[in-house]
């Protein structure tokens, strides 16, 4: 199978990350944990494992954004790889939400490249 998933997170995906982690902690760790995670290395983490880690209800195939990256797969765009945070044994999805439910819908079973600090 053709790749689904481009080699590292694009640039604006670490400032999105940071703007939602700055909702759970203060401005000054949300930018501490975005910087980490610009420097680990992408790993490869099957869908259905990090929304079962994350405790996130998957959105629906009709959701705009999931629609338009299930597209996006089917058409052959790459897709960025997920942003997680690992806090007191629960996941966090930083960055890549609606990219983790559109590969979800595509095969639960397929691995997906994340970042996880």
């Amino acid at each position: 199978m053709k790749t689904l998933w481009l080699k590292n997170p694009e640039k604006h995906d670490f400032p999105a990350a940071s703007d939602y982690l700055e909702l759970l902690f203060t401005s000054v760790k949300a930018k501490r944990i975005s910087n980490s995670l610009k420097k680990v290395k992408t790993i490869q983490k099957k869908a259905k494992d990090i929304l079962r880690a994350s405790e996130m209800q998957l959105l629906s195939k009709n959701n705009v954004h999931v629609k338009e990256n299930i597209k996006k797969s089917k058409d052959g765009i790459k897709l960025s790889p997920i942003l997680l945070v690992r806090v007191s044994h629960k996941l966090i999805i930083a960055d890549g939400y609606h990219r983790l439910c559109s590969i979800y819908y595509l095969s639960e079973d397929l691995e997906v490249p994340c970042r996880i600090v």
